[in-house]
């Protein structure tokens, strides 16, 4: 969990604002004694908020779920205060003859109260209830290169599980991997993100997620929370000691990792090509992925070719897809997560909305379109299980376990 010192310096002064503001309100309704009861309120906040800060986010040892649940606590109680305080500045706006009568002002003070306490309210119902409830949704991908005995082929995807966010508490992964279970698919795979900074926060984990079964397997790939980016290692040895740790926690699982590489199922004489690519990360994210050596390891000699082989790659960012498989790849179907839809999104029918949208041009759901030579390629984005930074997952933002079904 990174946080700037300057973030962190404009945070500070940003939320005093926002205080100093609100007390010309409370001194105009409750006098000076409000205005002190205020700020030892808002005292409290900054203990929490300089607590959240002095503890340690980046040493190896370091567990980073006080910290999450210690900042969210700050940053809802204030964006909560920035919705009362744009409600009451608006209504001095709209009566720009405002001369003291507090009544002519009073409504929009009551409405940016309410206002302020339902954004607090909406945040931790996020957190209390949303982030547990487990969401499946179907997709159907077609295609003429399928195999006729894959058609109908099922797939579960997950993604970004973070068990870190959860501490030693089974509860919920328990829950998703009976949800799993009971679709019975053909394929579960794993794109990416299953703990937040080290390898140890999967521990917990181990005996309950190698409970998924599946007919073929399940298969994963690596996210860029899974390479320990995020710690301050002592040596490079050690980072690279955890990395290799959470990769033998993964075989043990009986989890089959596709590190830049492929691998065949078949089904009687036809078979598919599954793929799988470390990260492919858009700046600052390393990229570690690549797919030039995960096809040749089945020999596959070109990204394009003529061949009418069906391929499903596994690659956790969908702007690997967007920017280049998309492209220039003859790749089939893409499967990937990262975006977590930014652990907000509304959802009406078959329309929805997340601020993702603005960073990722493919942040939830299926997406088609040609690559250079005229074949359709297509991708589905998960937004994933688990939660990081923010303990909370807002309105439709449900924990996604994503049914995929291949249909000739």
């Amino acid at each position: 969990m990174r946080m700037p010192v300057l973030w962190v310096i404009f945070l500070f002064v940003f939320s005093i604002i926002i205080d100093i503001c609100i007390t010309f309100d409370v001194r105009q309704t409750w006098r000076k004694r409000g205005a002190k009861i205020y700020w030892i309120t808002a005292a409290l906040c900054y203990a929490v908020l300089i607590v959240a800060i002095s503890l340690p986010r980046r040493e190896a040892g370091s567990d980073i779920t006080a910290v999450m649940w210690l900042l969210f606590t700050f940053l809802t109680i204030y964006s909560g205060k920035l919705i009362y305080l744009l409600c009451s500045a608006f209504g001095r706006l709209c009566n720009l003859s405002y001369r003291g009568k507090r009544s002519r002002i009073y409504p929009s003070r009551i409405i940016g109260i309410f206002a302020g306490a339902l954004f607090i309210g909406l945040m931790w119902i996020g957190a209390g209830y949303t982030r547990h409830h487990i969401m499946v949704t179907p997709e159907e991908f077609h295609s003429q290169k399928l195999p006729e005995s894959f058609d109908g082929y099922r797939i579960v995807q997950l993604s970004d599980l973070h068990v870190g966010s959860w501490g030693n508490d089974t509860t919920f992964i328990k829950n998703l991997v009976d949800t799993v279970n009971s679709l019975h698919p053909d394929l579960i795979v794993f794109t990416g993100d299953l703990v937040n900074r080290i390898s140890s926060e999967l521990i917990p984990f181990t005996g309950v997620l190698s409970e998924l079964k599946a007919k073929d397997g399940v298969y994963s790939i690596l996210g860029n929370h899974d390479y320990g980016d995020y710690v301050d290692w002592d040596t490079p040895a050690e980072k690279e000691r955890n990395l290799l740790q959470l990769k033998d926690y993964q075989r043990k699982m009986g989890w089959k990792m596709l590190n830049n590489e492929s691998v065949y199922i078949h089904r009687g004489q036809d078979s598919i090509l599954v793929i799988g690519v470390e990260n492919w990360g858009e700046p600052p994210f390393p990229k570690y992925g690549d797919l030039e050596l995960a096809l040749k390891s089945k020999g596959e000699a070109s990204r394009i070719s003529n061949d009418s082989t069906y391929k499903l790659l596994l690659s956790h960012n969908p702007e690997h897809w967007n920017r280049e498989i998309s492209k220039d790849t003859n790749i089939d179907l893409t499967l990937s997560g990262h975006t977590h839809a930014m652990q907000a999104m509304i959802k009406l029918g078959n329309w929805k909305w997340s601020p993702a949208k603005y960073r990722y041009d493919q942040w939830g759901g299926a997406y088609t379109r040609e690559n250079e030579n005229g074949e359709p390629t297509s991708i589905n984005v998960n937004i994933g299980s688990g939660a990081v930074g923010m303990p909370s997952r807002l309105l439709s933002a449900y924990p996604e376990v994503s049914l995929i079904t291949l249909k000739k």
